[in-house]
């Protein structure tokens, strides 16, 4: 499987618009509790700068649209645990349902006769649009799944999964996935000496 390098951290890419939502999941660092998105000028930047709205349709953008996205964001980095194996969260699934109910999409065919989702509205309803349309797309290309959410709770990461068999649980084994190693170490050594 050959992926792209994302220009944000040199990880692994998503393929097609899937990355786009990993490139929005990540802009909020949960360990630091950093945002590039703090206000609707940033969102705006980052809009234009992924190409997904040009300049005049992003000055459109309100604080009730910058809501509607971040809110969006972390629903999405909830659900993306369930990539990792864990269970279901119905108060992201209906956010993110209630999000897809409001968001006008419709099947374009191109000129080689293939269908695809595209966002139809404006706005918040076209960025909402485009990334569900692309989880649409990658369920049925079947890469969905390989997009997770780092299994480190300080951390977060949202990452693109290339391992064969889509069984890693850490952004990076170096960092994530060491640190985690370490805690296990620490606790099956702790459970040693406590035990008679």
């Amino acid at each position: 499987m050959v992926t792209e390098l994302t220009a944000s951290d040199g990880r692994p890419r998503a393929p097609g618009d899937l990355w786009l939502l990993q490139e929005l999941v990540n802009t909020r660092d949960v360990l630091p509790n950093t945002d590039e998105l703090p206000d609707v000028a940033s969102l705006r930047r980052w809009l234009v700068a992924h190409e997904v709205l040009d300049e005049a349709e992003a000055d459109e953008l309100t604080a009730r649209d910058l809501a509607r996205v971040t809110t969006f964001r972390e629903a999405m980095r909830v659900l993306l645990r369930t990539n990792l194996g864990d269970p279901v969260d119905s108060a992201a699934l209906a956010l993110l349902n209630a999000e897809s109910a409001r968001t006008p999409l419709r099947v374009e065919l191109g000129e080689t006769g293939c269908a695809a989702l595209v966002p139809a509205g404006r706005g918040a309803d076209r960025v909402l649009g485009r990334l569900l349309a692309g989880i649409a797309a990658a369920e049925v290309e079947g890469n969905w799944k390989r997009l997770k959410v780092c299994a480190d709770d300080t951390c977060e990461w949202a990452y693109y999964d290339v391992s064969r068999n889509a069984s890693k649980a850490w952004c990076s084994m170096k960092g994530c996935g060491n640190r985690a190693k370490a805690r296990r170490f620490r606790q099956r050594s702790a459970t040693a000496k406590a035990t008679p």
